[in-house]
C-alpha cells in the first residue's frame, strides 16, 4: 500500500498542532488543539481555514465540451453562464451515483471541474470512457492547491490581499487569473460548510505563500484552523450530502433529495435519465430524511432505524452538533411508514433511542 501524500500545507497543519490522519490517501489534519467543538463554532461566529488540496480538479475543452458535459450530468448545463459555478452528480446507466461535482465554466469551450479526492481516478476513467467528439480532458490534481476559507469574517480576511471587488461576487460564482497577495489564483464564493465563504486554487508552487498571507491577514480577526472533523459536522448540520454517504454507486441522487439538481426533461438523453425518470415514476423504498434525537445517544452511520419492531431503514450520517446543542442524523427511510408517524427509535448498541423526523436542513445561516 502506497505512503499517503503530503498536500502543500502539511507542514503548516503540523506547526499549528494538528492531529494528521490518512484520508483518502492524503496527510490531512483531523482537528487542531482547540478541538472539533470550537472549531464549528470559529466557523459559524467568524472565520476558519481549511485544507483541501485533496480534492480533484479536471479540465474540459473544446467545441463539444458543453455538449459532452450535458450527457454526463443530470443537471442542464446549458443554463450555466460564465465565470458561474453549477452543482451536479453524475450517473451510472443505472442511475447509481458515479460522484458529485462542481462545474466551472470559463467559456462554452472551457470548463473546470472539482470532484471528490477518493472518486478522482474513477471519475477521470469515466469521464474518459464517455468522451465524444472535439473534447480534450486533463487531469490537473496533482498541480493545484486549494484552501477553503469559510465564516462571516470570510469577506473581510481575503480583501485585504486582492483588488477585486468581493462584495460583488455573488454565490456560487467566480473569478479566474485574480492575484491574492501576488499569486495567481482562482477565486470562488463557495464552501462545504452552510457559511459565507471562498475557496481559492492556486498552482503548489504558490500555495505556501499563499496560506502565509491569509493567515496573517486573518489574525487580526482571530482567524483559526480546522480539520476535517469540523468539516463533516458542519457539512452535515447544513444537510450537504457526502458521497458515500448520501450518495453512492446504490444510491441515487432522487433518493437524497437533490431533484432541483436532475433536469429530467432536459433535450439532451444524458446517463441515468431512463432509470431516473422510472424511479419517480415508481417512489422508492428509502428516501432521505433529516432526524433529530429525543434521548442522548449518538446516531453513527448504518444504525438501523425502527417503528416498533420494523426495521425501515438507516443511518447514514449522524453526530452532536454543537451549533445546535443537539445529536441529529440523516437517514434513508421508507416514505410510506414516515407518511404514519413523526417518531422512530435509532438502534445504539442493542439499545433503542428515541428520535423524531424534521425537515431539511438542520441548519441555515442568516442571509
Amino acid at each position: 500500500m502506497s505512503e499517503p501524500k503530503k498536500t502543500p500545507f502539511y507542514e503548516k497543519h503540523a506547526a499549528l498542532g494538528g492531529k494528521i490522519v490518512d484520508y483518502s490517501g492524503w496527510f490531512l489534519p483531523v482537528q487542531f488543539p482547540q478541538g472539533l467543538v470550537e472549531e464549528v463554532h470559529d466557523t459559524r461566529k467568524r472565520a476558519t481555514i481549511f485544507d483541501v488540496s485533496h480534492m480533484g480538479e479536471v479540465a474540459v475543452e473544446g467545441k463539444d465540451a458543453e455538449a459532452y458535459l450535458q450527457k454526463i450530468l443530470v443537471n442542464d448545463i446549458s443554463r450555466l453562464k460564465d465565470n458561474a459555478i453549477m452543482y451536479s452528480p453524475v450517473c451510472y446507466p443505472d442511475g447509481g451515483v458515479v460522484d458529485d461535482i462542481l462545474i466551472y465554466r470559463l467559456s462554452s469551450e472551457n470548463f473546470f471541474l472539482v470532484v471528490n479526492a477518493a472518486n478522482t481516478d474513477k471519475d477521470f476513467d469515466w469521464f474518459q470512457e464517455n468522451s465524444f467528439g472535439d473534447v480534450r480532458l486533463q487531469n490537473l490534481s496533482s498541480e493545484y492547491a486549494q484552501i477553503a476559507l469559510q465564516g462571516p469574517n470570510s469577506e473581510a480576511i481575503l480583501q485585504d490581499l486582492t483588488e477585486i471587488k468581493l462584495a460583488d461576487m455573488k454565490f456560487y460564482h467566480f473569478l479566474s487569473d485574480v492575484s491574492v497577495a501576488g499569486i495567481n489564483s482562482i477565486v470562488s464564493r463557495t464552501g462545504y460548510t452552510g457559511e459565507d465563504g471562498f475557496e481559492v486554487y492556486c498552482k503548489n508552487d504558490g500555495a505556501s505563500a499563499l496560506w502565509e498571507a491569509v493567515w496573517e491577514a486573518g489574525q487580526k480577526m482571530n482567524l483559526r484552523p480546522a480539520g476535517l472533523g469540523a468539516r463533516d459536522v458542519l457539512r452535515l448540520e447544513a444537510s450537504l450530502p457526502l458521497y458515500g454517504h448520501e450518495l453512492s454507486k446504490e444510491l441515487t441522487p432522487l433518493q437524497a433529495g437533490l431533484n432541483r439538481f436532475v433536469a429530467l426533461d432536459k433535450a439532451v438523453a444524458f446517463n441515468g435519465q431512463e432509470a431516473l425518470k422510472k424511479q419517480k415514476q415508481e417512489g422508492f423504498s428509502r428516501k432521505l430524511f433529516g432526524l433529530e434525537m429525543l434521548e442522548r445517544g449518538v446516531p453513527r452511520e448504518n444504525y438501523p432505524v425502527k417503528v416498533d419492531e420494523q426495521e425501515i431503514g438507516w443511518i447514514s450520517s449522524g453526530t452532536y452538533s454543537p451549533t445546535l446543542d443537539k445529536f441529529i442524523a440523516m437517514a434513508f427511510l421508507d416514505p410510506e411508514t414516515v407518511k404514519q408517524t413523526q417518531e422512530v427509535s435509532v438502534l445504539i448498541r442493542k439499545r433503542s433511542y428515541r428520535a423524531r423526523i424534521i425537515k431539511l436542513p438542520f441548519y441555515r445561516r442568516e442571509q
